[in-house]
């Protein structure tokens, strides 16, 4: 029989613990709880919304509902948290379990259901309270590697029901169940000069050195400046082994013993998530897959994790004063790191002087911007961007240069092509606006208005149309052709498109449709014969693929199913 690990009604005391949250809840599996990924920890556009416990690199573990409750939602995707499964519980929290291989027993025919009567892979659904109840201990699926997962495991969630506020799961007992002995690791340190300043002999943000000390401590160079100045760190938490590199919890920075910056993973909500990219060092994040976290910010902004700061997180060093820059890295329980900066006002040469633009756009970013040129226009609605700053803009054959993706984009910003000419309407069918990296291409979803093109995007970059008049390909079928499938399990195909995506897929046995399942990591779509769509003898299946500017391609063929 398998174990199922059950938290006691125990409250355990903090040093920062935020309030008292129900604690009477089991785990979501019977494994020990290894964490790949922690609440809050910094991820590509959001911070990370659970906890990700990993699953021995194999799927098809139970998972059980965590307490009593009702299935409120179930989400089938391609892509995001993939299948997952919503749990609505009695006391004020809903839990989220995603990545999932499949539901179990009665859920798995409801979601099979909905998908057969919409004729759709991706489904949305909100039972009713009294459709799909369930009690603790209940296996309501099996863990996968669905949707935009890296690898095997399950991702897990605890939200307000009410505010549908994101929770860490680790306030609701699992602490029991999560041995943390690791402290935070430092990995590097930044300072950033504001307005005119020069540290460390540079205009331009530059590294700090540092050593860490016998008592685990870090401790860096001594900073010189004649000015304002901000610090960001890139720094993570092993948590349950030594070889995860997990966000931090909490972090407390004080100039000469007084708090003046701090933030802290509790409980976020889902509009907030894309600040991360004012919450990092972006560009550095761009250019080197880096992620230092700011300790300042130049422009407020609405994110709740931030505490408590003073003047913004920004120090601004005056003459013949000193200080010292304590900056506190907590992990969930309670492990501390501590790192300690020396600053001293001075003046020196510059030795990194930092690039001056010349762009005549100045760029204000509480307001509304419009930028137009050669039939091309750029509108960037306010608090599009976090900062103030000249944005390079300009239009050379028909190619639109909109600064560059080393600055973060908060809303969508729309972008026109105006009076296309010298099209046909059938190459103007197949066109759309791309972001251009290099040699790649991006499709961006564009919208027609007579001649006119307009796509929206939250990246800057360069931009310009493209046709596509390439349908999908068909390959890597599972099968031969008239052969005896009656000890094969799936049908399953390869699909891929090289410019603007695929769009849509569909399969048919004996001209009637069937589930097909995609997994845009392997590019295969597998239908499941224990559908039961099949009949006896011949069997003809069909698929049919559909990019995104309406390119289709066909596959047919034939099998027998006979005992």
């Amino acid at each position: 029989m398998k174990k199922i690990y059950v938290l006691t009604l125990l409250i355990v005391n903090f040093c920062f613990s935020q309030s008292d949250y129900p604690k009477d809840f089991i785990s979501p599996l019977a494994i020990d709880l290894d964490l790949s990924g922690s609440f809050g920890e910094l991820r590509s556009n959001h911070f990370h919304s659970g906890i990700d416990i990993k699953t021995n690199r194999k799927e098809g573990y139970d998972v059980f509902a965590v307490a009593d409750g009702y299935i409120s939602r179930i989400k089938i995707s391609t892509y995001g948290y993939g299948k997952a499964i919503y749990i609505t519980h009695p006391n004020g929290y809903t839990t989220v379990y995603a990545h999932l291989q499949k539901g179990n027993g009665a859920i798995e025919e409801y979601i099979k259901n909905a998908q057969y009567t919409k004729k759709s892979y991706h489904v949305e659904m909100f039972p009713k309270p009294n459709e799909l109840p369930v009690k603790q201990g209940d296996i309501i699926a099996f863990s996968g590697n669905s949707g935009g997962s890296g690898g095997p495991h399950l991702h897990f969630e605890f939200r307000e029901t009410a505010s549908e506020k994101i929770v860490n799961p680790l306030h609701f007992g699992f602490t029991k169940l999560v041995k943390d002995n690791h402290s935070p690791d430092l990995y590097g340190i930044k300072v950033y000069p504001i307005d005119s300043t020069i540290v460390n002999k540079s205009e331009k943000p530059i590294s700090v050195s540092f050593n860490k000390q016998a008592d685990g401590s870090y401790k860096s160079a001594k900073v010189i400046a004649n000015g304002k100045i901000g610090f960001a760190i890139n720094a993570s938490d092993k948590c349950t082994n030594p070889y995860n590199r997990n966000g931090l919890y909490k972090v407390n920075a004080y100039l000469n013993g007084v708090l003046y910056y701090s933030y802290e993973f509790d409980k976020f909500a889902f509009s907030e998530t894309r600040y991360i990219n004012n919450f990092i060092d972006y560009e550095q994040y761009e250019s080197k897959r880096q992620r230092f976290q700011k300790l300042f910010f130049n422009t407020e902004y609405p994110l709740s994790v931030i505490k408590a700061n003073k003047k913004n997180g920004i120090i601004n060093t005056q003459p013949n004063a000193s200080y010292t820059f304590r900056v506190e890295m907590f992990d969930f329980e309670g492990n501390q790191t501590n790192l300690f900066i020396p600053i001293e006002y001075g003046t020196s040469e510059v030795m990194f002087k930092k690039e001056e633009s010349t762009s005549p756009y100045f760029l204000k970013s509480k307001i509304e911007n419009n930028y137009t040129k050669d039939n091309i226009s750029v509108y960037i609605p306010e608090n599009a961007l976090y900062d103030d700053f000249k944005i390079d803009f300009d239009v050379k054959d028909n190619v639109l240069y909109l600064h560059n993706e080393s600055v973060p984009v908060q809303k969508n910003i729309t972008i026109t092509f105006s009076d296309v000419e010298g099209l046909t309407e059938e190459q103007l069918s197949k066109t759309f606006i791309a972001s251009i990296d290099g040699v790649k291409v991006r499709y961006n979803n564009t919208y027609r208005k007579g001649n006119r093109l307009s796509t929206r995007v939250r990246k800057l970059g360069v931009f310009k149309l493209v046709q596509d008049s390439i349908p999908p390909r068909i390959y890597n079928v599972n099968f031969i052709e008239g052969r005896n499938l009656k000890n094969q399990k799936t049908l399953s195909v390869s699909i891929s498109d090289d410019m603007s995506g695929i769009d849509s897929y569909n399969g048919y046995l004996n001209g009637e449709w069937i589930l097909m399942e995609y997994d845009y990591k392997t590019k295969k779509l597998i239908h499941h014969l224990s559908d039961g769509k099949y009949k006896e003898g011949r069997n003809d299946f069909k698929v049919i693929v559909t990019d995104d500017m309406k390119n289709s391609t066909t596959f047919e063929s034939h099998f027998y199913m006979n005992p």
